[in-house]
C-alpha cells in the first residue's frame, strides 16, 4: 500500500458537511484506509472570482493500493456525488479533493501532476497538511 495525502476544500452549501462526507467516501474506497484527518481550518479564497464565500479546508493521510490514476478517477467521482459543478478556475465549490503526494511519486501527466504543483505556496493547503504528516 502506498501512502497519500489529500486536500480537501469547501465553500459551497454545507461546508462541514461536505468535508465530512469527502472524508467518509474516501474511507469507503476499495483497498484504501483514512490513516489521519486533520482539523478542519476557515480561510480566505485564494485567486478566482471576486466575492467568494469563504472555504473550509483540511487534510486526509490515507494508505490504499489504488494506483495514481484510478485514485484520481475516484476522487473525481466523490467530488461530482457531493456536487461539485463545472464552474470557473479556483471558483466557488461544493467540494474539492486534490492529490497532493502519492508516494514518493512524481507524476507530470495531463490532467494529473504529483506532487500538487502549488501545495508549497498555499497556506490553506499547508496548515491541515503539515497535522497530518
Amino acid at each position: 500500500m502506498v501512502v497519500c495525502y489529500l486536500g480537501l476544500g469547501s465553500n459551497l452549501g454545507n461546508k462541514a458537511k461536505n468535508i465530512r462526507l469527502a472524508v467518509k467516501k474516501v474511507s469507503e474506497l476499495k483497498d484504501t484506509e483514512v490513516i489521519r484527518f486533520s482539523k478542519v481550518f476557515e480561510t480566505s479564497p485564494v485567486g478566482g472570482p471576486l466575492g467568494q464565500p469563504k472555504y473550509l479546508n483540511a487534510a486526509l493521510k490515507i494508505r490504499t493500493k489504488l494506483s495514481p490514476q484510478i485514485l484520481l478517477k475516484k476522487v473525481k467521482c466523490i467530488e461530482i456525488e457531493i456536487g461539485r459543478r463545472k464552474s470557473v478556475r479556483w471558483g466557488p465549490r461544493a467540494i474539492d479533493l486534490d492529490i497532493l503526494f502519492y508516494g514518493e511519486k512524481v507524476i507530470n501527466r495531463k490532467g494529473l501532476l504529483i506532487p500538487h504543483p502549488l501545495v508549497f505556496e498555499r497556506k490553506f493547503v499547508l496548515k491541515p497538511l503539515s497535522e497530518v504528516i
